[in-house]
Protein backbone atom coordinates (compact mmCIF):
# COMPACT_ATOMS: atom_id res chain seq x y z
CA UNK A 1 0.00 0.00 0.00
CA UNK A 2 1.17 3.47 -1.03
CA UNK A 3 1.02 5.86 1.49
CA UNK A 4 1.65 10.12 1.20
CA UNK A 5 2.54 11.51 4.09
CA UNK A 6 4.82 14.33 5.96
CA UNK A 7 7.59 13.16 8.23
CA UNK A 8 10.58 14.54 10.12
CA UNK A 9 13.84 12.58 10.34
CA UNK A 10 14.89 12.01 14.24
CA UNK A 11 17.62 9.77 13.71
CA UNK A 12 20.26 7.62 10.95
CA UNK A 13 22.34 4.13 11.81
CA UNK A 14 23.95 2.32 9.39
CA UNK A 15 22.70 -1.32 8.66
CA UNK A 16 25.13 -3.85 7.20
CA UNK A 17 27.74 -2.25 4.10
CA UNK A 18 25.67 0.33 2.66
CA UNK A 19 21.94 0.79 4.36
CA UNK A 20 20.29 3.11 6.64
CA UNK A 21 17.86 2.76 8.94
CA UNK A 22 16.02 6.09 9.51
CA UNK A 23 14.03 6.93 11.91
CA UNK A 24 11.27 9.47 11.36
CA UNK A 25 8.17 11.07 13.03
CA UNK A 26 5.63 11.01 10.94
CA UNK A 27 2.53 13.14 10.31
CA UNK A 28 0.29 9.75 9.30
CA UNK A 29 1.44 7.12 11.84
CA UNK A 30 3.56 8.52 14.72
CA UNK A 31 7.34 6.85 15.18
CA UNK A 32 8.24 4.95 12.00
CA UNK A 33 11.29 3.55 10.85
CA UNK A 34 12.72 2.98 7.37
CA UNK A 35 15.00 1.19 5.57
CA UNK A 36 17.10 2.79 2.45
CA UNK A 37 19.07 0.33 0.57
CA UNK A 38 22.23 1.69 -0.49
CA UNK A 39 22.10 4.68 1.08
CA UNK A 40 25.78 5.04 2.09
CA UNK A 41 26.90 4.13 -1.26
CA UNK A 42 29.38 6.28 -2.92
CA UNK A 43 27.31 6.87 -6.28
CA UNK A 44 26.16 10.66 -6.57
CA UNK A 45 22.65 9.15 -6.50
CA UNK A 46 23.14 7.47 -2.99
CA UNK A 47 24.71 10.61 -1.93
CA UNK A 48 22.02 12.71 -2.98
CA UNK A 49 19.32 10.18 -0.96
CA UNK A 50 21.54 10.36 2.20
CA UNK A 51 21.35 14.17 2.31
CA UNK A 52 17.58 13.87 3.07
CA UNK A 53 18.53 12.15 6.16
CA UNK A 54 20.01 15.00 8.56
CA UNK A 55 18.61 14.90 11.95
CA UNK A 56 15.27 16.97 11.78
CA UNK A 57 14.75 17.32 7.85
CA UNK A 58 10.88 17.86 6.94
CA UNK A 59 10.04 15.44 4.15
CA UNK A 60 7.10 14.89 2.03
CA UNK A 61 7.29 11.48 1.18
CA UNK A 62 5.46 8.49 -0.40
CA UNK A 63 5.59 5.40 1.67
CA UNK A 64 5.36 1.43 0.43
CA UNK A 65 3.44 0.52 3.98
CA UNK A 66 3.11 -3.27 4.72
CA UNK A 67 1.40 -3.93 7.80
CA UNK A 68 3.02 -6.22 10.86
CA UNK A 69 6.75 -5.00 9.09
CA UNK A 70 9.07 -3.08 11.81
CA UNK A 71 10.79 -1.48 8.53
CA UNK A 72 9.16 0.44 5.75
CA UNK A 73 10.53 1.46 2.65
CA UNK A 74 10.03 4.89 0.91
CA UNK A 75 8.90 5.25 -2.85
CA UNK A 76 9.60 9.15 -3.36
CA UNK A 77 11.12 11.49 -1.42
CA UNK A 78 11.25 15.51 -1.94
CA UNK A 79 12.28 19.05 0.97
CA UNK A 80 8.86 19.70 2.66
CA UNK A 81 10.67 22.66 4.19
CA UNK A 82 14.31 23.81 3.32
CA UNK A 83 16.03 24.98 6.36
CA UNK A 84 18.25 28.25 5.57
CA UNK A 85 20.22 28.30 8.96
CA UNK A 86 19.98 25.35 10.87
CA UNK A 87 22.59 23.10 9.47
CA UNK A 88 25.26 25.83 8.82
CA UNK A 89 25.08 27.81 12.29
CA UNK A 90 27.33 26.21 14.90
CA UNK A 91 24.86 27.04 17.85
CA UNK A 92 21.56 25.82 15.97
CA UNK A 93 23.28 22.77 14.64
CA UNK A 94 24.33 22.04 18.45
CA UNK A 95 20.47 22.23 19.66
CA UNK A 96 18.78 20.13 16.60
CA UNK A 97 21.59 17.05 17.23
CA UNK A 98 20.59 17.28 20.94
CA UNK A 99 17.23 17.50 20.69
CA UNK A 100 16.94 15.20 17.82
CA UNK A 101 18.75 12.31 19.62
CA UNK A 102 16.29 13.46 23.01
CA UNK A 103 13.41 13.18 20.68
CA UNK A 104 14.82 9.47 19.48
CA UNK A 105 14.42 8.06 23.54
CA UNK A 106 11.15 9.40 23.73
CA UNK A 107 9.01 9.88 21.00
CA UNK A 108 8.02 6.06 20.60
CA UNK A 109 4.55 5.62 20.00
CA UNK A 110 3.16 4.41 16.93
CA UNK A 111 0.05 6.19 16.68
CA UNK A 112 -0.97 9.14 14.83
CA UNK A 113 -0.92 12.62 16.81
CA UNK A 114 -1.07 15.59 14.57
CA UNK A 115 -0.70 18.06 17.44
CA UNK A 116 2.89 16.88 18.11
CA UNK A 117 3.43 16.78 14.49
CA UNK A 118 2.67 19.99 14.05
CA UNK A 119 4.46 21.38 17.11
CA UNK A 120 8.19 19.67 15.81
CA UNK A 121 7.60 20.64 12.61
CA UNK A 122 6.68 24.65 13.35
CA UNK A 123 9.02 25.17 16.24
CA UNK A 124 12.23 24.21 14.31
CA UNK A 125 10.71 26.74 11.77
CA UNK A 126 10.84 28.70 13.70
CA UNK A 127 14.69 28.29 14.98
CA UNK A 128 15.54 28.44 11.45
CA UNK A 129 14.27 31.78 10.84
CA UNK A 130 14.94 33.30 14.33
CA UNK A 131 18.32 35.39 15.55
CA UNK A 132 17.57 34.79 19.34
CA UNK A 133 17.90 31.31 20.01
CA UNK A 134 20.03 30.87 23.13
CA UNK A 135 17.00 29.68 25.17
CA UNK A 136 15.08 27.77 22.60
CA UNK A 137 15.95 24.00 23.67
CA UNK A 138 14.52 24.84 27.41
CA UNK A 139 11.15 25.96 26.23
CA UNK A 140 11.31 23.30 23.27
CA UNK A 141 11.54 20.86 26.53
CA UNK A 142 8.70 22.33 28.41
CA UNK A 143 6.11 22.44 25.91
CA UNK A 144 7.27 18.74 24.92
CA UNK A 145 6.78 17.69 28.39
CA UNK A 146 2.68 18.56 27.72
CA UNK A 147 2.79 15.98 24.59
CA UNK A 148 4.64 13.39 26.58
CA UNK A 149 1.74 13.29 29.64
CA UNK A 150 3.81 15.65 32.10
CA UNK A 151 3.62 19.15 31.65
CA UNK A 152 3.90 21.01 35.05
CA UNK A 153 0.51 22.02 36.16
CA UNK A 154 -0.40 25.39 36.32
CA UNK A 155 1.70 27.86 38.52
CA UNK A 156 -0.32 29.63 41.49
CA UNK A 157 0.70 32.82 42.81
CA UNK A 158 2.10 32.20 45.87
CA UNK A 159 3.82 28.99 45.18
CA UNK A 160 7.45 29.10 46.36
CA UNK A 161 8.51 25.46 45.28
CA UNK A 162 7.93 23.17 42.19
CA UNK A 163 8.36 19.43 42.78
CA UNK A 164 9.73 17.72 39.91
CA UNK A 165 8.15 14.28 41.50
CA UNK A 166 4.69 15.07 40.81
CA UNK A 167 5.04 18.49 38.65
CA UNK A 168 2.80 20.73 40.88
CA UNK A 169 3.49 23.98 42.51
CA UNK A 170 3.80 24.19 45.97
CA UNK A 171 3.74 26.50 49.10
CA UNK A 172 6.83 24.54 51.02
CA UNK A 173 9.57 21.86 50.21
CA UNK A 174 8.47 18.54 50.11
CA UNK A 175 12.73 17.49 49.98
CA UNK A 176 14.86 16.72 47.09
CA UNK A 177 13.07 17.38 44.47
CA UNK A 178 11.88 20.61 45.12
CA UNK A 179 12.71 23.85 43.17
CA UNK A 180 13.14 27.00 44.14
CA UNK A 181 14.87 30.19 43.83
CA UNK A 182 16.03 30.93 40.10
CA UNK A 183 14.96 28.08 38.45
CA UNK A 184 11.52 28.29 39.93
CA UNK A 185 11.50 32.03 38.37
CA UNK A 186 12.33 31.01 35.18
CA UNK A 187 10.08 27.79 35.25
CA UNK A 188 7.12 29.85 35.69
CA UNK A 189 8.26 32.44 33.00
CA UNK A 190 8.70 30.07 30.49
CA UNK A 191 5.40 28.80 31.19
CA UNK A 192 3.72 31.56 30.38
CA UNK A 193 4.85 32.20 26.99
CA UNK A 194 5.41 31.01 23.08
CA UNK A 195 8.14 30.82 21.28
CA UNK A 196 8.32 34.05 19.76
CA UNK A 197 8.16 35.95 23.07
CA UNK A 198 11.11 33.82 23.62
CA UNK A 199 14.08 37.11 23.00
CA UNK A 200 12.03 38.38 26.62
CA UNK A 201 13.84 35.73 28.42
CA UNK A 202 17.82 37.08 30.26
CA UNK A 203 19.51 34.48 31.81
CA UNK A 204 23.27 33.50 31.49
CA UNK A 205 25.22 30.28 30.48
CA UNK A 206 25.66 29.05 34.06
CA UNK A 207 21.21 29.91 34.51
CA UNK A 208 20.38 28.10 31.25
CA UNK A 209 22.93 25.09 31.87
CA UNK A 210 21.55 24.86 35.57
CA UNK A 211 18.14 24.74 34.23
CA UNK A 212 18.20 22.69 31.51
CA UNK A 213 19.80 19.88 34.37
CA UNK A 214 16.97 20.06 36.18
CA UNK A 215 14.53 19.81 33.32
CA UNK A 216 16.73 16.68 32.65
CA UNK A 217 16.01 15.17 36.07
CA UNK A 218 12.19 16.34 35.62
CA UNK A 219 12.16 13.67 32.38
CA UNK A 220 14.39 11.63 34.31
CA UNK A 221 11.85 11.22 36.62
CA UNK A 222 8.43 10.67 34.58
CA UNK A 223 10.20 8.94 31.86
CA UNK A 224 11.72 5.14 32.18
CA UNK A 225 14.53 4.38 31.03
CA UNK A 226 15.00 7.89 29.67
CA UNK A 227 19.10 8.94 29.87
CA UNK A 228 20.52 12.21 29.12
CA UNK A 229 21.92 12.65 25.58
CA UNK A 230 25.29 12.32 24.55
CA UNK A 231 25.30 15.50 23.06
CA UNK A 232 24.61 17.21 26.20
CA UNK A 233 27.98 17.50 26.35
CA UNK A 234 28.81 19.36 23.32
CA UNK A 235 25.81 21.48 23.39
CA UNK A 236 27.41 22.58 26.81
CA UNK A 237 30.40 23.36 25.18
CA UNK A 238 28.82 25.42 22.41
CA UNK A 239 27.02 27.71 24.69
CA UNK A 240 29.05 28.04 27.30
Amino acid sequence: MLIKSNIIVLSKIKYKDYDLIVRAYTKHRGTVSYLIKGGLKSSKTSRAKSVYFQPLMQLAVEENYKPNQSLHYLRDIKSNYIYKTLYSNVYKSAIVMFLSELMTMVLKEEEKNTDLFHFIETAFQYLDSEDDYANFHLLFLLKLSRYLGFQPCESKENTFFFNLRTGYFETQSEGHYSVSGKNLTLLKQLLGINFDAISTIKINALERHSFLDMLLLYFELHLEGFKKPKSLKILGEVFR
